[in-house]
């Protein structure tokens, strides 16, 4: 695939962006397996400026940490824009007292699921939605530390 890291106005801190970008192809071939080629590129960005994409194409006038969208136009073709508000994935990191990396890779691994197909809008999809970040994230750490 391999997925983009772009940092606009702020460092992610991300480490093994490699690594990272190996696991996202898999987790996107292993729950989007219709997709033969897949293209990522994460923006990560300020609140203020992640705010702005909200209020414009979302008309949410609200702070968030991510928002995703899908620009794929091709069958078997998968495209997306993730952009993440790393201010956002401190204060949440803080709030629920896990490491920042281990915030921001849950909310990248969020990202990725929405593209897949998962949902969050009932609290039904947001269990299943956890379960999965939870699951990602496991995998994933198990991978890098081995």
């Amino acid at each position: 695939m391999p997925a983009r890291f772009f940092e606009n106005e702020v460092k992610s801190q991300l480490k093994d962006k490699r690594a990272l970008s190996a696991f996202l192809d898999g987790l996107i071939h292993t729950y989007k397996k219709d997709v033969k080629k897949a293209s990522l590129s994460f923006i990560f960005c300020t609140d203020d400026f992640l705010l702005s994409i909200n209020r414009e194409y979302l008309q949410h006038n609200t702070l968030t940490d991510i928002i995703t969208f899908d620009m794929s136009e091709k069958a078997h073709t998968l495209q997306g824009e993730i952009y993440i508000s790393t201010q956002r994935v401190l204060e949440n990191a803080e709030k629920f007292s896990v490491p920042y990396l281990h915030e921001l890779h849950r909310v990248i691994f969020h990202g990725v699921l929405h593209l897949c197909g998962y949902k969050d809008k009932t609290e039904q999809d947001q269990k299943k939605m956890r379960q999965m970040e939870n699951k990602c994230l496991k995998e994933y750490f198990n991978q890098v530390q081995a």
